[in-house]
C-alpha cells in the first residue's frame, strides 16, 4: 500500500508539471499571436490605428509606440518563459528605459498601467520600470556634474 501511495503521489506531481508546462506553452503561443499583430500594425498604418489607444500621433509616432510596447512586451514574456531572470530583465529595462522613444511611450501608457490588478506581473514589472525611469530621470539631471565633486555630499 505505501509504495502505490507513493506511485499516486508522483503521478500527481507529474500531471501538476505537466498542467504548468501546458500554461507556459499556451502563454508562449498567445504572446506569440500578440507579437505577430503588433508587427501587422506597424507594418500597415490602418491596424496601427485600431490597435493602438493612445491619440494624437502621427503615423511614424504610433508605429514607434507599437515598437516600444513590443520591445516590452518581449522582456516579459522572456523572463515569464526562463529566457531572462530577475536580474537580466531589470538590466535589459534600464537599457530600454535610455531610450527616448520608449521614454514617452512608458509616459504615454502610464494610465493603462494603473488599470492592471495590483498584484499581476505585470503590474509589479511596471513599478519596478517607474522606479528605473525615476532614477533615469535622477541621472539625466546629473549629467553636466563633472570632476571630483560628482557625486559628492556636503
Amino acid at each position: 500500500m505505501p509504495d502505490l501511495v507513493r506511485a499516486l503521489g508522483l503521478v500527481a506531481d507529474g500531471m501538476a508539471a505537466l498542467e504548468r508546462e501546458l500554461r507556459r506553452a499556451n502563454k508562449i503561443q498567445i504572446r506569440s499571436l500578440f507579437v505577430a499583430q503588433l508587427d501587422r500594425a506597424i507594418d500597415d498604418p490602418s491596424l496601427a490605428q485600431a490597435l493602438s489607444t493612445l491619440e494624437g500621433l502621427s503615423e511614424g509616432k504610433r508605429r514607434q509606440m507599437i515598437f516600444a510596447n513590443k520591445q516590452y512586451s518581449l522582456l516579459l514574456l522572456a523572463y515569464e518563459t526562463g529566457g531572462l531572470d530577475r536580474a537580466d530583465l531589470l538590466g535589459a529595462l534600464k537599457v530600454l528605459s535610455k531610450n527616448p522613444v520608449f521614454a514617452e511611450y512608458w509616459t504615454r501608457t502610464s494610465e493603462q498601467r494603473g488599470k492592471l490588478p495590483p498584484d499581476s506581473f505585470e503590474a509589479r514589472t511596471g513599478r519596478a520600470v517607474d522606479v528605473i525611469m525615476d532614477e533615469r530621470l535622477d541621472d539625466l539631471e546629473d549629467w553636466w556634474v563633472v570632476g571630483p565633486e560628482a557625486g559628492a555630499t556636503s
